[in-house]
């Protein structure tokens, strides 16, 4: 019997997700089908998808983001604990050069920062423990860099 695969090309939105997981009890997807959101004053690209139903906001919520060469992310904090990964590059963090396969984990309303990408840019998968991971600006910066109000338009007017 031939195996058959099945086009999964189209993009998903939660909607669709939330559907398909009430219907089947799992999505297959791909970071290109969430889509992406694309931050023109810094060139950060992210995409964000919610472990379990789109609309639960106790669901660990997970992002991709790639920081272009040398990009500056100010100092700011996150109401959830969250852990990133380095998947590729590298990115200084409150100081410190983090690589490839390096794992950073953070608690909520703990600040840290600037992130700073290295010379070949970054790419990091960021776990937050629920749907309170909005970026709040803290220090001296004005919240410019993290565009927080971007992000939760974007990601949680689908959810």
């Amino acid at each position: 019997m031939a195996e058959t695969t099945k086009d999964i090309s189209a993009e998903q939105t939660p909607e669709s997700i939330e559907e398909n997981l009430a219907k089947r009890g799992h999505v297959v997807t791909s970071w290109k089908q969430l889509g992406q959101v694309w931050m023109e004053e810094t060139g950060v690209e992210t995409t964000s998808y919610r472990i379990g139903l789109p609309s639960d906001d106790s669901s660990p919520t997970v992002f991709k983001v790639y920081f272009p060469p040398n990009c500056r992310i100010e100092a700011h904090t996150h109401a959830c604990d969250y852990s990133e990964i380095i998947l590729q590059g590298s990115q200084k963090v409150s100081g410190k050069w983090l690589h490839e396969g390096d794992i950073r984990i953070g608690l909520a309303d703990r600040g840290y920062g600037p992130l700073i990408a290295g010379d070949k840019g970054v790419t990091v998968l960021v776990i937050f423990k629920n749907g309170h991971w909005p970026p709040v600006q803290i220090g001296a910066g004005d919240g410019s860099t993290i565009n927080a109000e971007k992000l939760l338009k974007e990601f949680t007017a689908a959810q």
